[in-house]
């Protein structure tokens, strides 16, 4: 039985493993190695996760089967100043895709925002990502197309999609 609770900064090693085992495979088939490494340690390094937890405001959700870590996500309340929410982190071990662990984290994140006030959730998913079904499965729609610059000369190439949760 899958189980889903809210991270603590006690957790960023173990979100940290996570999206090490999740995130490369993710990417490595359509961006660079490089731009991958790039990417990891600016979003995922002990410093990165704290401040997105502390000072952002981030809250994480970790997916566990018995006592077994299978996935995260990470949402933010009032993105942007508005009444919406961004999901900004949403991953599951490789081997345990298309299991619905990744619907219940997302519809965990739905939910928590919807009691919170917010209207919408949004998030940004690169172009190439399969993942972009998934999310088109879910009610999503792609509200616009984004070249987010990140530095060191690499970009994201990204649909920013969003749904309405009210």
């Amino acid at each position: 039985m899958t189980s889903i609770r809210i991270a603590s900064t006690a957790d960023i090693a173990l979100i940290h493993q996570l999206g090490k085992k999740a995130f490369y495979p993710t990417y490595l088939p359509f961006i660079s190695e490089a731009q991958v490494d790039y990417m990891f340690h600016k979003m995922y390094d002990d410093r990165a996760l704290l401040q997105q937890m502390n000072e952002r405001g981030d809250i994480f959700l970790i997916a566990f089967e018995n006592e077994t870590a299978l996935g995260f996500a990470s949402y933010q309340l009032n993105y942007d100043g508005q009444q919406s929410s961004k999901l900004h982190k949403l991953y599951v071990l490789p081997d345990i895709q298309t299991k619905g662990i990744g619907k219940a984290l997302l519809q965990t994140a739905e939910e928590q925002s919807r009691n919170a006030g917010q209207l919408n959730l949004l998030l940004n998913v690169n172009r190439y990502n399969k993942a972009v079904d998934f999310y088109k499965h879910l009610g999503y729609a792609i509200h616009k197309t984004d070249d987010i610059d990140i530095g060191n000369g690499f970009f994201m190439n990204d649909y920013e999609m969003i749904k309405s949760i009210k």
